[in-house]
């Protein structure tokens, strides 16, 4: 039997996507860097030419990284020069290599600075975020073709204030309103800012969704917590924000199969089949991606995949994985939903917050202890679809 071909828009973008604490190095002080020090890294920061060219040879067209602000703005009211000169030229070798240019301005580290007056908790934290946003845009947005204002904001704020995981590891869920209100005031006003700019800017956010369905679609009270719990976890943020968006990131790594027990604690539990998972024990579900992508198509915008990967480190799953979520993405595609693009988390092995070296998500395999690479047999077959813009099934 012949294989399947699934084609993709002519112009589609392929790649990968990394972000600055977890690759960088440099162990620049920061809210995560005295609990949860990355160290050197993967040498990103000073090694950028070399993982360029590894994404160059991998037949990837787009790139998307993020800019560290602890690092240019290390004290308040102070910008530093020499950092944005460096991300100019990381920004002018990718754009000579002919890949297209996703920026994240914050990826989930604050300056010290910012840490000390409540980060995220500040109700003036949106005019300290829009002021870094201004120095940063205006140095570097002629060689940036999309801006993220932040990633994951509705992750980091369960994370950070409800489950008291990430730093500042509060457990207050009082303060969550309150967080979430400021990370969608910061986004309006950092995307006025840009377009104030550059009028022609494209500008949106990295969300980590999830395909939520109901543990149990007989209960009535099972089914109506399960929506609550969507539209919390997934449309409470887009629907506040979807005005100030030019396209929509989507980060999808989740099923959530919601189970309501009222007598038990917590009341809302998360229980899954996991037929299959990665290193890290999350489920793999490739069709949640559809799920998600359909709900998404309403918006009427153009959607890139920012973010899609699993923990696999014998790689004997990525393959499968990368081209099972692609054939759910193409058919939401031939089903009407405007899908740009796909950059695949990460492109090399990195520092996974809380759960240190340990998860391997990298198309690439860093050895850490002689800072070597080496690219991964998924990464050539990812390649494979990348320069041929189809999917053979």
């Amino acid at each position: 039997m012949p294989d399947k071909i699934l084609k993709f828009p002519k112009d589609f973008l392929w790649g990968s996507s990394v972000s600055s604490y977890q690759v960088e190095g440099g162990n620049i002080a920061c809210d995560w860097s005295e609990k949860f020090p990355a160290k050197n890294a993967c040498n990103y920061y000073l090694n950028y030419e070399h993982f360029f060219n590894l994404a160059q040879e991998l037949n990837q067209n787009v790139h998307r990284f993020s800019l560290s602000w602890p690092r240019i703005q290390p004290s308040e009211g102070k910008f530093e020069r020499k950092p944005i000169e460096h991300y100019r030229k990381m920004l002018l070798a990718l754009k000579e290599r002919n890949i297209k240019t996703m920026v994240t301005i914050w990826h989930w580290t604050l300056p010290l600075w910012m840490a000390e007056k409540g980060g995220w908790a500040n109700s003036k934290f949106s005019d300290y975020f829009v002021q870094y946003t201004k120095f940063v845009v205006e140095e570097l947005d002629d060689l940036v073709d999309f801006w993220l204002t932040t990633n994951e904001p509705m992750i980091y704020t369960s994370l950070s204030y409800i489950m008291g995981k990430f730093p500042p590891e509060k457990n207050n869920s009082l303060l969550t309103p309150k967080v979430i209100y400021n990370f969608v005031k910061t986004h309006k006003k950092a995307y006025n800012c840009i377009h104030d700019i550059n009028k022609d800017a494209k500008v949106g956010v990295a969300q980590n969704l999830s395909f939520v369905d109901s543990f149990n679609e007989k209960s009535v009270i099972n089914r109506t917590v399960t929506k609550a719990f969507d539209f919390f976890r997934n449309s409470l943020y887009l629907e506040m924000t979807k005005n100030y968006q030019d396209f929509l990131g989507v980060n999808y790594y989740f099923h959530d199969r919601v189970k309501f027990s009222p007598f038990s604690f917590p009341p809302v539990k998360i229980q899954n089949e996991n037929k299959e998972v990665s290193d890290l024990n999350w489920e793999i579900y490739p069709e949640g991606i559809y799920q998600i992508l359909s709900k998404l198509k309403k918006y009427n915008l153009p959607i890139y995949i920012t973010e899609n990967g699993l923990a696999d480190e014998k790689d004997s799953r990525r393959t499968k994985f990368i081209k099972q979520h692609l054939r759910y993405i193409h058919k939401a595609i031939e089903n009407g939903v405007d899908v740009q693009g796909y950059m695949h988390w990460s492109l090399i092995d990195n520092f996974e917050w809380r759960e240190g070296y340990g998860p391997r998500f990298g198309l690439v395999e860093m050895d850490y202890k002689i800072m070597k690479s080496k690219i991964r047999p998924s990464a050539r077959e990812y390649a494979k679809i990348c320069r041929s813009n189809k999917l053979s099934l």
